[in-house]
């Protein structure tokens, strides 16, 4: 497989290709799971507890790794078998399950980057808002299309005047002070344990905290860039994924088990008309400690910008390829810009505190089917053919059809859950 990676010359966009390191590769992924997930996560676990929270997000992460993996294993085959050293993952999709499967996936892909555009909008509209409003001798509050249409104005405007290698590098100036906002915040909340809060726990309600877990855990939309960037090495491709996606689980269960044993926090407190309660947003309303205060700002809108360029830049690049229009230039391609961002901005407008259920929606229909169905289904049918057919690739996990079956029918059993709650029926 390497050996055919190596007659690589062109990328297939007229660069020449420079193979990638193993540390380089463990960073991307690492750096796309990082985002706006974790800002949910808190709120979504408090009504379990920290133990039930932390044990059912080690299991998600085992299900994203044996995911990556798949998606790993598919796009190495169809790679080799097409003689193309570079497909994407909707492109990997179109090669196995046919053309209705690409646009089943390719609907699904614009569900998850929608849904997430929203939610990214709404809380980023809200803390800018927040921010503003506090501005003056008196205190104000400024209406939810106000700091909606500031975060898309702000951050959009930089996305579309700006060049991407300049947007790049001030994206990951962006992620600098997101993690040294992090690491100080993370400080200041373990300096404030209550040891009790570590035994409180429901097991009853860790269920309804998945469909964030799976947001906040997904990374395998850059699997197929690895697999190039590491020219099919099998042994670096896997330690990439499970390295990359172990360090932001590492932080995850710092981050939760820090704001969940919080003393400011009180784990049964509810909302009027049974909201969520979001002990970050408490901690950042509160006041009574100002560095928590402004460090959870800063990170929260940090987390989010970050997000928010990767999302855009993604469906500008889907939508750019589906219409067979230029992405490029200031003047052309404001009609795709227009088609990204005026939508979920409306969206957002409405419902300021529609964040958490946009995140729902894209892990419980969105992400569980794209990664989590659909590499089962491929593998099954690269390794399982109906006609006489060599798999280029050897399996990257181990289990055969059980651990395909049960891929299938976690995402399947977490969709009909979270139909059924929905509904009122549990």
């Amino acid at each position: 497989m390497t050996r055919f990676f190596s007659n690589l010359e062109f990328d297939g966009i007229g660069f020449k290709h420079r193979p990638g390191s193993l540390v380089a590769c463990t960073a991307l992924i690492a750096g796309t799971t990082v985002g706006a997930g974790i800002l949910a996560l808190p709120a979504v676990t408090l009504p379990a507890g920290i133990l039930p929270s932390t044990t059912m997000l080690i299991a998600v992460w085992i299900y994203m790794v044996v995911s990556g993996l798949l998606v790993a294993e598919v796009n190495l085959n169809t790679m080799y078998t097409s003689g193309q050293p570079r497909l994407g993952l909707l492109a990997t999709v179109q090669r196995i399950l046919g053309r209705s499967g690409a646009i089943g996936a390719g609907g699904v892909y614009l569900f998850i980057h929608y849904a997430l555009l929203v939610a990214y909008m709404a809380r980023g509209g809200s803390i800018l808002a927040t921010a503003l409003g506090r501005f003056g001798p008196v205190e104000t509050v400024l209406p939810n299309w106000v700091g909606s249409a500031l975060f898309v104005g702000l951050f959009g405007g930089l996305i579309y005047f700006g060049s991407e290698r300049w947007v790049g590098r001030l994206n990951g100036a962006f992620f600098a002070i997101l993690l040294v906002a992090f690491g100080g915040l993370l400080a200041l909340t373990l300096s404030d344990l209550n040891p009790a809060q570590f035994l409180n726990h429901n097991w009853a309600a860790v269920g309804a905290a998945l469909p964030v877990m799976f947001v906040a855990l997904v990374y395998q939309n850059v699997v197929p860039i690895v697999t190039t960037r590491l020219e099919g090495d099998i042994s670096k491709i896997r330690w990439a994924i499970i390295l990359g996606s172990l360090i932001p689980l590492v932080m995850f269960l710092g981050w939760n088990a820090a704001i969940l044993g919080s003393g400011q926090i009180d784990p049964t407190i509810s909302q009027p008309g049974g909201t969520l309660f979001d002990p970050l947003e408490f901690l950042r309303r509160d006041g009574s400690n100002q560095w928590t205060s402004a460090g959870l700002s800063i990170f929260s809108e940090f987390a989010i910008a970050t997000s928010f360029i990767g999302l855009v830049y993604g469906l500008l690049n889907f939508l750019g390829d589906a219409f067979g229009q230029a992405s490029h230039g200031v003047v052309r391609r404001w009609p795709l810009f227009s088609l990204v961002l005026v939508p979920p901005m409306g969206l957002s407008t409405l419902n300021a505190g529609i964040f958490f259920e946009a995140l729902d929606y894209a892990g419980t229909f969105g992400i569980s089917v794209l990664f989590g169905i659909v590499p089962a289904v491929m593998a099954w049918k690269e390794r399982y053919p109906t006609q006489a057919h060599r798999q280029a690739t050897l399996p990257l996990v181990p289990g055969g059809k059980i651990t395909l079956m049960l891929m299938i029918g976690i995402a399947m059993g977490m969709i009909a859950e979270q139909v059924l709650a929905k509904l009122g029926w549990l």
